[in-house]
Parts: structure tokens; C-alpha cells; sequence
């Protein structure tokens, strides 16, 4: 069928239209309605000296880089190196012991930090967690996603915003999500929202078959089908922007359980349409913020220019924003309405 230019001008307007007012629709008191500013790598010593130190900064997200070591049996947080830590992470008790001691520690110890500083700031609005699983689980070792979840609840406890609570009543927490059944931000101070992605050096075996994203996915679903579903501390997550619904990918009966979507933020810009995540209320992380053009310094961009990449992606339907911007400590407390 032919158009002419009139009509898909028309055309172009009413959808404009439309996807204005879905946008206009989300809730900004609910956590699918407002944007916030993350800090990537947060683990990484050349980031911060203490992890605790990302949060006072007002970083909303925390990112670790897990490796499951399966010789010691432990959860390995580092960039690089599989067999030890190389992190920001300390032993922490109390607030005050969150700025002193040794560093280096495993996944256990990280999570307590993020406790601890909570414990002492009730008021500071919710955390995102984003876990890299670097080489991704090794369940036949007794490293899987139970025993990260058991892990987490062990030092998170019941701080954790689950798939469960945005679950309700719904059957799917696609439909949850479409149906905006997130929590109000107010309920969620002092909790933490995690994620978790395929690692790096996962995504470029081509011997690892089972992917972080569709292994938690079929151990979520798994947990539903048993009546356990409140188990489950993580929302497994579809890495990579993709235009259309990048859940295709995925076999039919884990794609109603993505509702997170992590990738880059030029990417989502330039070809995903990122209204469409917005409309349907997903979560959605936007990574490498400064390279949107026009490209601004990653770590120390003037706060004028990453105070409009912030609002310019806030309009862009982010749900978190990260880049390498650890001393803007103005703008990363920032919360502002999504679209």
C-alpha cells in the first residue's frame, strides 16, 4: 500500500501523539515512573575507596562483578581476576567500620556493606543491584541461582524488592509490569532492587550454552510453578538493547518473566524506541550514558552537562542511568520523572 507524504505526516503526528501520552501516564511516585543516576563498576577501588563511599555520593545503583570460584566454593567480586577479589568491599558490623579495614572481600561481605549503610540512612530511596555473573553460575558445583539467592537473603534479609512483591496477584510479572503494579518509591526506602546479566567473559564463551539471563529465568519459573516464587531475590534480566521486543530470543515460556532490560544508552537512543518500554512500565538500566551524543567526558563532565544528559534520558524513559561520574556528587542523588 502507497501513503502520500500528507498522510504519513498525519501519521507520524497521532503516533508522536499517542507515545506522548503514554509517557505522560507513568506514575512518578512509583519506581516505573521517575529516573535515577547509578555509577559503573562501583565496586572497583579506582571508583571509590569504600563502597559505602558510592552511596554517600548518592550513586543509586551498585554494581558487582561476581565470579562463582568453585574451588573454594565462594562468590568472587573483581573485574579480572576469577580466583580472588580485587574490591572495595570491607568487614562492616557497624557504619563506622564501613571506612576501614581490609578490602577484598567476597560477595557475602559487599552485601553487608549495602546493609549496614542502609541500616544507618532509613530515609535514602531504593538501591538497584546489578550483578554481573562473569563466567555466569556453575550449579553442578553448588554455585547456582538458589544458592546466590540464599546468599543474598543471608545478608539483604528482607530488604529485597522481589519478583514476588511486583508479582501480586498478576500471572506473570509481564502482566504486573503492564498493569504498573510496581511498588510507590516512598515503600521502597531502604531496599534493594537486583539484577542480574550475563557476564563478559560468558557472552564470549561459545561453550557455555546456558546463559546467565535464560538460567535464572528457568529457575524463577520454576519456583512459580512450585509455589515458591517468593524464594527468587533477583530479577533476571535481558542484556543488550535491541529494537523490537528483545525477549523474542527467548523461549516462550520465560519471555513473560523479563521485565528488567539492561544496555547501552546511545543504543536504546538511537534504535530501540525506548517509549515502548516505558508504556508497558518495564525497568529499564541505560549504561554508558555519556556516550550519547554529543559524547561528554565519562567520569568528569561539567555538572551543567551531566545534568542535561540526565534530564535528556530521563525523557528517554531510563529507569536508572550509570556512567563513571563518581564525584558529581550533585547529580547523583537526582530523581526526576520518567518521560
Amino acid at each position: 500500500m502507497r501513503f502520500s507524504s500528507a498522510a504519513f505526516m498525519i501519521g507520524a503526528l497521532v503516533a508522536g501523539s499517542l507515545m506522548t501520552t503514554t509517557a505522560a501516564s507513568a506514575d512518578p511516585a512509583k519506581i516505573s515512573g521517575s529516573t535515577t543516576v547509578g555509577v559503573h563498576n562501583t565496586y572497583d577501588p579506582a571508583a571509590y575507596d569504600y563502597l559505602a563511599r558510592s552511596l554517600d555520593a548518592g550513586s543509586s545503583l551498585v554494581e558487582l562483578d561476581v565470579w562463582p570460584n568453585f574451588i573454594t566454593h565462594e562468590w568472587k567480586v573483581s573485574h579480572d581476576n576469577p580466583l580472588g577479589n580485587a574490591n572495595n568491599c570491607v568487614a562492616a558490623t557497624s557504619p563506622g567500620q564501613l571506612y576501614t579495614g581490609g578490602k577484598n572481600k567476597n560477595l557475602e561481605f559487599c552485601l553487608d556493606n549495602i546493609r549496614v549503610w542502609q541500616e544507618a540512612h532509613p530515609d535514602r530511596g531504593p538501591i538497584t543491584l546489578k550483578i554481573e555473573m562473569k563466567t555466569g553460575f556453575s550449579d553442578n558445583t553448588g554455585l547456582g541461582p538458589d544458592e546466590l539467592d540464599a546468599t543474598i537473603r543471608g545478608h539483604l534479609g528482607g530488604r529485597v524488592y522481589r519478583p514476588a512483591d511486583l508479582l501480586g496477584g498478576y500471572s506473570t510479572l509481564d502482566e504486573a509490569s503492564k498493569a504498573d503494579n510496581w511498588a510507590a518509591r516512598s515503600s521502597l526506602n531502604g531496599k534493594v532492587i537486583i539484577e542480574v546479566i550475563p557476564g563478559t567473559v560468558e557472552e564470549q564463551n561459545p561453550t557455555d550454552t546456558l546463559k546467565t539471563d535464560v538460567e535464572y529465568a528457568r529457575y524463577l519459573v520454576n519456583l512459580k510453578n512450585a509455589g515458591r516464587l517468593g524464594d527468587a531475590q533477583i530479577f533476571p534480566t535481558v542484556h543488550g538493547a535491541a529494537g523490537g521486543d528483545p525477549r523474542d530470543k527467548y523461549e516462550a515460556a520465560l519471555k513473560p518473566w523479563f521485565v528488567v532490560f539492561d544496555g547501552d544508552a546511545n543504543a536504546w537512543v538511537t534504535q530501540t524506541g525506548p517509549w515502548w518500554f516505558d508504556a508497558n512500565h518495564y525497568y529499564v538500566v541505560m549504561t554508558d550514558a555519556q556516550n550519547v551524543a554529543p559524547a561528554i567526558d565519562s567520569r568528569n563532565p561539567t555538572v551543567d552537562q551531566a545534568n542535561q544528559r540526565v534530564a535528556d534520558l530521563a525523557k528517554q524513559h531510563a529507569s536508572v542511568i550509570t556512567s563513571d561520574w563518581v564525584g558529581l556528587t550533585t547529580v547523583l542523588p537526582q530523581v526526576l520523572p520518567r518521560g
